[in-house]
């Protein structure tokens, strides 16, 4: 069996003390959200930045790691930093 983690631990918790209720317009809400993460993924910018070498070699092997393109790792270290998630 899994070990559960903190955050899911908080989440079964939540829906133990009946914290989460049904959302209403269900289909009309989820459309909504789904625009909200097409805006937020679209890369519609080019951005060239330097950086060193050996910044960059870092960069590569910890994409290699999680099995990503470089470039999706950064881009998806930047999102994460100005969302407040690192």
């Amino acid at each position: 069996m899994k070990k559960v983690n903190s955050e899911e631990k908080e989440i079964l918790e939540s829906y133990d003390k009946n914290e989460w209720k049904p959302v209403k317009k269900l289909k009309i809400q989820r459309k909504r959200y789904q625009k909200y993460a097409q805006a937020t993924f679209k890369k519609d910018k080019r951005l060239n930045i330097r950086i060193s070498s050996k910044d960059l070699e870092g960069i590569q092997k910890k994409a290699i790691e999680e099995g990503l393109p470089y470039q999706t790792l950064i881009s998806s270290i930047i999102h994460k930093y100005v969302s407040g998630r690192l």
